[in-house]
Order: C-alpha cells, then sequence, then structure tokens
C-alpha cells in the first residue's frame, strides 16, 4: 500500500491524539478549579448559611443574627437542611457549567462525540433542587417527618404516653 494513501488516516489520528490530549488537559484544569471550589448559601428565613464543598459535602454552618435562640427544633432543623441542600444543589450546578463544554462533539474530529457523563446518577436530585422544584420533595417529605416526630412527643421531651421514672 503506497505510503501517500496511508497519509490521511495518519493526520485523522494525530488529530484525535491531540483532541484526547485537548479535553484530558481541560478535564485537569476543570477538576484543579473545582477542588478548592466552595458555594455558600443562606436559609430563606436568613437563620442558617451553608457552605458546601465541591463534592456537596457540608463543610461550615453557621448560625445567624442569634435567629437559632428563637426557633423550635423543627424550625432550625428545616433552616439547616434547607441551606445545605440549596448549596449542594448550586455546587451540582457549578460542576454542570464546568465540565458541560466537554460533553460536546469535536467540530475537528467528528468521531469524537465528548465525554460522556451521567449527571443524574452523579448528582442524583442535586440538580433539580434549584430552580425547577424537582429536589424539593425530599426536603418537603423529611420536613414532614420531623412534624410528625415532634407530635409524638410531649412537651418535656418524652415520648407521648410514657412516664417519668
Amino acid at each position: 500500500m503506497p505510503r501517500e494513501s496511508l497519509e490521511p488516516i495518519e493526520r485523522r489520528i494525530a488529530r484525535a491524539r491531540a483532541e484526547l490530549e485537548a479535553v484530558q488537559a481541560a478535564v485537569a484544569r476543570a477538576e484543579s478549579e473545582l477542588r478548592s471550589a466552595s458555594v455558600t448559601t443562606r436559609s430563606r428565613d436568613r437563620a442558617v448559611e451553608a457552605t458546601v464543598g465541591p463534592q456537596g459535602q457540608l463543610t461550615h454552618l453557621r448560625f445567624l443574627d442569634n435567629k437559632y435562640r428563637n426557633m423550635t427544633a423543627t424550625q432550625l432543623a428545616s433552616s439547616v437542611l434547607e441551606a445545605a441542600e440549596e448549596g449542594r444543589s448550586a455546587m451540582a450546578h457549578r460542576v454542570v457549567e464546568t465540565f458541560e463544554p466537554l460533553t460536546r462533539p469535536s467540530g475537528d474530529t467528528p468521531e469524537f462525540g465528548g465525554i460522556d457523563i451521567d449527571w443524574e446518577r452523579l448528582f442524583g436530585d442535586a440538580l433539580g433542587a434549584g430552580g425547577d422544584g424537582h429536589g424539593r420533595r425530599s426536603r418537603d417529605r423529611l420536613r414532614d417527618e420531623i412534624q410528625e416526630d415532634d407530635a409524638d412527643y410531649s412537651p418535656g421531651g418524652r415520648p407521648r404516653g410514657a412516664s417519668r421514672t
């Protein structure tokens, strides 16, 4: 087979390798950028501030303006969960924004369709907790369970029907 007929395939392979190296470098930059990223959010009642790290982990929690002193345990728990979930959702969206350009097909190498990321598997409902309300269902269900638990206890903190000993 003459060398000239191999040229196009060699060039295509070289372009594909260059594209792969560029994608690997872009992934490394994105990972480096996100490694030190964090998002801080507040509950709607402005009582709790939560900071979430790049993997959705709660890294810092602040109770603002001593508002927690006038809150029931249920209200405080709800505010903590709300702030943490909002932070987790915001961080998930930031990760998607960072990596999404790498999921698109390349114009230079049509055989390379971009990296394939299963966002749902990676983040679960964290992406839906933003503006569309999908992620709120689990938090609302948890809030209902907390309120039901409070109803099962007398004001002294003992389960209803339990006697002092």
